[in-house]
């Protein structure tokens, strides 16, 4: 199962955070003993007061170059595992995500 999927008006993709860790990063793709993707996510930021919320808004906004509004926590607000919707021409979203993240994996 991939860690995103298309829908109408943009994308749906799954996230593993690592609050407090040091540095805004994406870090590649990962799968769980189940077989299902997620992209982790790496923030400096607290879980405190949405700050690291915010942060992983902020940080995949940056990473596929989209405006940080554009990109919304839709579940998982309070948990490591999340969900997020990104606006925008759906099949443009996915194949950025294909290309960042073989780039990733290769790298």
């Amino acid at each position: 199962m991939t860690a995103w999927n298309m829908v109408a008006g943009g994308i749906r993709l799954a996230v593993r955070v690592s609050p407090r860790g040091g540095r805004n990063a994406v870090e590649g793709l990962r799968e769980d003993a189940a077989g299902a993707q997620h992209l982790v996510v790496r923030v400096s930021a607290a879980p405190v007061d949405g700050e690291a919320n915010d942060a992983v808004e902020a940080v995949v906004a940056k990473w596929l170059g989209v405006k940080p509004r554009m990109v919304e926590i839709i579940s998982g607000e309070t948990a490591r595992l999340k969900l997020l919707r990104i606006d925008g021409d759906p099949v443009a979203l996915s194949r950025k995500l294909q290309s960042l993240t073989a780039t990733e994996i290769a790298a």
